[in-house]
This record gives C-alpha cells, sequence and structure tokens, in this order.
C-alpha cells in the first residue's frame, strides 16, 4: 500500500500489521463471532421485522467488534476510522469511490440482467412517496447502519481479519476481499434475489478493492460515498421520482 501526499487519513494513523505467518486461530475466532453475529441477529430479527433485521445485526456486530479489537489491543482507527487530514480531499475521493460504486453497478447488472430477474424492494421498504416520517428513519439508518457500520464491518473487520486468519499465503489479500465480498452480496439476497446479490457483492469487491489501496488509512471517502449513495436513492423514491 503506497502512502503519498493525496492520502486523506490521519499521517500517524497506521493499518496494523495482518499478514503473519501461519494460521491465527485468534483472528479466526474473530471472524467466526462477527459473521455469526451477523447472520444469526439478522435472521431472528426477520421473523417479526422486514426493515431491522440488517440496522440490528450490524448494531450488535459493532458492540461485538468493538469487544473483540480492544482484546488484540486494536481500535477502529486502525482499521481506518480516523480523522481526515483534508476535508477537501476526502471528499474527492468520496466522489471518485461513489464514480466506482455506479460504474460497477452499470458494466455488471446486464450480464445479471441475462440470467436472473430483478426483484422490487416495496416489500421491505413500502410506499415511502411523500412520508417524511418513513423518509427520515430511512435516512437514519442510512447515516448508521448502511454509511459507517457496513463499511466497518464488511470491508475494514472483515477484511482485516481475514487477511491475519490467511497469513502468509501469497494470494491473501485478493482471497480476502473477494470473500468479504461474497458475503456482502449474500446479506442482500433475501429482498434482492440473485440478481440483486451479484449486482451488490461486485460493488463490495470495488469496494474492497479500494479499501485495500487507500480506505484503510481513511475509511471517510467510503462513508460518504456510500451514505449519499443509498440517500440518492431513497430521495427518488420520496419523491416519486423513481423510474418503472
Amino acid at each position: 500500500m503506497t502512502q503519498t501526499g493525496h492520502q486523506t487519513g490521519s499521517k500517524t494513523a497506521q493499518a496494523p500489521t495482518t499478514v503473519t505467518s501461519g494460521l491465527d486461530r485468534g483472528a479466526l475466532l474473530d471472524l467466526l463471532i462477527i459473521l455469526i453475529t451477523l447472520v444469526a441477529v439478522k435472521q431472528s430479527v426477520l421473523l417479526f421485522s422486514a426493515v431491522g433485521g440488517g440496522p440490528a445485526s450490524t448494531v450488535t456486530a459493532m458492540i461485538v467488534g468493538t469487544y473483540l479489537l480492544r482484546r488484540r489491543s486494536m481500535r477502529w482507527a486502525d482499521l481506518g476510522m480516523v480523522k481526515p487530514d483534508s476535508w477537501p480531499k476526502t471528499i474527492f475521493w468520496a466522489a471518485v469511490v461513489f464514480f466506482l460504486i455506479l460504474m460497477t453497478a452499470a458494466a455488471v447488472s446486464p450480464g445479471a440482467d441475462l440470467f436472473f430477474e430483478r426483484q422490487p424492494r416495496t416489500n421491505r421498504f413500502g410506499d415511502i412517496e411523500g412520508d417524511v416520517a418513513a423518509f427520515s428513519m430511512y435516512l437514519v439508518i442510512i447515516w448508521t447502519h448502511t454509511a459507517f457500520f457496513e463499511e466497518l464491518l464488511f470491508r475494514a473487520f472483515i477484511i482485516n481479519r481475514l487477511q491475519a486468519v490467511l497469513g502468509d499465503m501469497k494470494w491473501a489479500t485478493p482471497v480476502a476481499v473477494v470473500l468479504a465480498a461474497a458475503f456482502f452480496g449474500y446479506r442482500h439476497y433475501y429482498y434482492q434475489g440473485m440478481h440483486g446479490a451479484i449486482v451488490t457483492g461486485c460493488i463490495g469487491l470495488t469496494l474492497g478493492i479500494y479499501y485495500v489501496r487507500r480506505g484503510r488509512l481513511n475509511l471517510w471517502p467510503m462513508f460518504l460515498a456510500h451514505g449519499f449513495m443509498n440517500t440518492l436513492g431513497f430521495t427518488i423514491r420520496f419523491l416519486g421520482i423513481e423510474p418503472d
């Protein structure tokens, strides 16, 4: 990972060494605990709430993840949650990440269309057109669960722990990024179907590549891009201008 004058993170913040010799059983345990937490809490809450499963699972996983990191004498700052040195540069890189998300979706969606049907999202999110209360609630969810918690968990924590588990394996980082992206896609299958899982998984792959190249220095561009992307989508639905 190249550290240049263009980085947006704190110059004093350094990512922890994640590649070790041999299997890191502690990292494997941390990874399994987080994965089980994310799946178990989500599936439990989905039994009575189509909307609450994702947020409930990431909030719980953030609490558990914070404890696990502290046990390893680590902090979220070690994984990239640091104050930017320059907000203009941070916003620039957020725009870059936003563009990469759009390009990934545009490139992958036509291929997914050939094999899988797009699933409507109205069953999960309901009709929020003109509903200020519902729109406000989703904005809170977007700027906590989606923008921050998903990036901290699905990129920072899972990729970091996978790299530690894989140790000195030659392809440790690419394998970690791909596995994290696959899990991210799986998380969206239950309401987006296979089409959405593939597209979202590929977006997760793009975000994972960005993370290992620049994001572990500062996650804020990823926070902002992810949050703005979802805010834009829900604003379109709220205003009733979503295309058929």
